[in-house]
C-alpha cells in the first residue's frame, strides 16, 4: 500500500443521488439516436435487441457489484483488473479503453448538444465553438464539486426521463386510439439467405451501447456514503428501470413509425412524437434532447476524471493525475487533462461511427471484469460485501465476449476504429512505463 498527502474525496452521494446518476448515465444520448439504427438492423422486432442488451448488462452489473462493494474505491474496472492479474500493461489498456469510451461519448454528446442548440433556437450557430464552450462549462461544473455535479445530474436526468416518458405516453394513447400497427413487433428485417439469429445478435451488439453507463457509477465509490450497502440495491434498481423504459420506447416507436422510416436520419424519437401526436410542440422535444445529451457529457467527464484519479493513486498512472484541489476536493488535474482531450476530439474527430466502437471496447472490458470476479474470490477482505452467484460472471463473460467478437455480426468499422485507439493506448503505455522505470531506477553517475 502507498500513502498519499492528497486530501480525500468528499462523500456527499446518498442512495437517491446515486440512483439518478445510474439512470441518467444509462439513458443519455444512446436511446435518443440509436432506436432507428437498431430498427434498420433487425426490423420491427427492435424491442428484442434492447431486451437482450439489458440481460447482458444485468449479468455484468452483478460482477461490478461484488467488486465495488469489496473494493469501494475509485478507478472501477482498471482497479479490479490490477488486483486480479497484476499486469501493468493489461491494467493500463483497460483504463485507457474505459476512458476512451467516456471521452468519445462525452465529445459526441457535446456535438449533439450544439446541433440541438441551433435547432431549438431556429438559428445557424457555429456548432464546433458551441460544443467547445459547452465542454468548458461541463469542466467548470465538474471542478466546482461532486455535490454540484450530481445536483446538476438530478435536473438533467429528470428532463431526459420526461422526454422518454412523453414518447411512451404518446405511444400508449395513440395505440389505444386506433393508431399504429402492433403487428410490426414480430417482423424481422432479413434478406434472402440471412439468418434471423445473426440479425438479432448484430442488433444487440449495437443496442448494447444504449445500456452502458452503469459501470461509470463505481468510479464514484469514494464519494458515496456507505458504498458497500448502497450500491447493490441502487445499481440493480437503476438498470431494471432503464431496461423497462427502453423496451417500452422501442415498442412505441416501431408501432407508430415503420422500421424503414425510423432508421432514416438522426432524430427517430422526434418522428415518433410527430406520428403519435402531430399537435405536440416539436421544439420542446429538441430542448429535451439537448438536455439529455448534456447529462451524458457531464456524467462521462466525471467518470473519466475519477478514473484517472483512482489509477494515479494505485501507481498505474503518473501521480500528478491524482492531484486533488485543497478547497474544492475534486481531482482537478484529471479534470483538466480529460477536458483537453475532449477539446481535441470535438475539434478534429468525426464521432458518428464511434458508437459501435465504444460498445466494442466496453464489451472487452466487461469480459475482463467478469473473469476478474472469479480470480479475486481468493482475495479475502474483512468487511461484508455483495457476492454474485458463480454462474452469473461466467455467463456474463461468455455473453460479452460473444457480442465483442465477429460472430455477433459486428461491423468491420468498429474493429478498425478500436484498433487505432488501442495502438494509441499502447504508445501511451510505453511512455508511462519508461517514465516509471526512470523514476524508480535513475541512472547512476560515474
Amino acid at each position: 500500500m502507498t500513502t498519499t498527502t492528497e486530501p480525500s474525496l468528499n462523500r456527499v452521494i446518498g442512495p437517491g443521488l446515486l440512483l439518478l446518476f445510474v439512470i441518467g448515465d444509462i439513458l443519455g444520448t444512446g436511446v435518443y439516436a440509436l432506436t432507428g439504427k437498431v430498427a434498420n438492423q433487425v426490423g420491427g422486432a427492435v424491442w428484442l435487441p434492447f431486451l437482450l442488451a439489458f440481460v447482458v448488462a444485468l449479468l455484468t452489473a452483478f460482477s461490478y457489484l461484488e467488486l465495488v462493494t469489496k473494493y469501494p474505491r475509485a478507478a472501477g474496472a482498471a482497479l479490479y483488473t490490477h488486483k486480479a492479474f497484476g499486469l501493468h500493461f493489461l491494467t493500463f489498456m483497460v483504463a485507457f479503453a474505459v476512458m476512451c469510451s467516456g471521452l468519445t461519448s462525452a465529445s459526441s454528446a457535446a456535438k449533439a448538444f450544439a446541433g440541438n442548440f441551433g435547432s431549438a433556437l431556429h438559428a445557424d450557430v457555429p456548432t464546433t465553438l458551441v460544443a467547445l464552450g459547452f465542454m468548458l462549462l461541463v469542466a467548470l461544473v465538474n471542478f466546482r464539486g461532486v455535490g454540484e455535479s450530481v445536483k446538476a445530474n438530478v435536473v438533467l436526468t429528470c428532463v431526459e426521463l420526461t422526454g422518454l416518458l412523453i414518447v411512451i405516453v404518446i405511444g400508449a394513447l395513440a395505440l389505444t386510439g386506433g393508431k399504429g400497427d402492433l403487428s410490426r413487433l414480430g417482423d424481422f428485417n432479413t434478406q434472402p439467405g440471412d439468418s434471423v439469429i445473426l440479425s438479432v445478435t448484430a442488433g444487440t451488439a449495437l443496442a448494447f451501447f444504449a445500456m452502458v453507463g452503469f459501470e461509470d457509477s463505481v468510479n464514484m465509490a469514494e464519494e458515496t456514503r456507505d458504498p458497500s450497502r448502497t450500491f447493490p440495491k441502487v445499481m440493480l434498481t437503476g438498470i431494471c428501470l432503464t431496461g423497462v423504459i427502453y423496451v417500452l420506447v422501442a415498442i412505441s416507436s416501431v408501432a407508430l413509425v415503420s422500421p424503414a422510416a425510423l432508421g432514416e436520419g438522426e432524430t427517430p424519437l422526434l418522428k415518433v412524437v410527430q406520428a403519435g401526436a402531430p399537435g405536440f410542440p416539436i421544439s420542446v422535444f429538441a430542448w429535451i434532447t439537448m438536455f439529455a445529451v448534456a447529462n451524458s457529457a457531464l456524467i462521462n467527464m466525471m467518470m473519466a476524471s475519477r478514473l484517472l484519479y483512482g489509477m494515479a493513486n494505485e501507481g498505474v498512472l503518473p501521480r500528478i493525475l491524482g492531484r486533488v484541489h485543497a478547497s474544492r476536493r475534486t481531482p482537478w488535474v484529471g479534470i483538466v487533462f480529460t477536458t483537453l482531450i475532449a477539446f481535441g476530439l470535438i475539434w478534429f474527430a468525426d464521432l458518428t461511427a464511434l458508437g459501435g466502437t465504444t460498445a466494442l471496447l466496453l464489451l472487452c472490458v466487461f469480459t475482463v471484469v467478469n473473469v476478474a470476479v472469479l480470480v479475486l474470490r481468493r482475495d479475502r477482505v474483512t468487511h461484508r460485501h455483495f457476492r454474485a452467484p458463480t454462474v452469473i460472471p461466467v455467463l456474463g463473460a461468455l455473453a460479452c465476449a460473444f457480442l465483442a467478437s465477429p460472430l455477433s455480426g459486428r461491423a468491420a468499422t468498429d474493429y478498425r476504429v478500436a484498433g487505432i485507439l488501442l495502438v494509441i493506448g499502447v504508445v501511451l503505455w510505453a511512455i508511462t512505463y519508461a517514465v516509471h522505470r526512470r523514476t524508480e531506477h535513475p541512472a547512476r553517475g560515474h
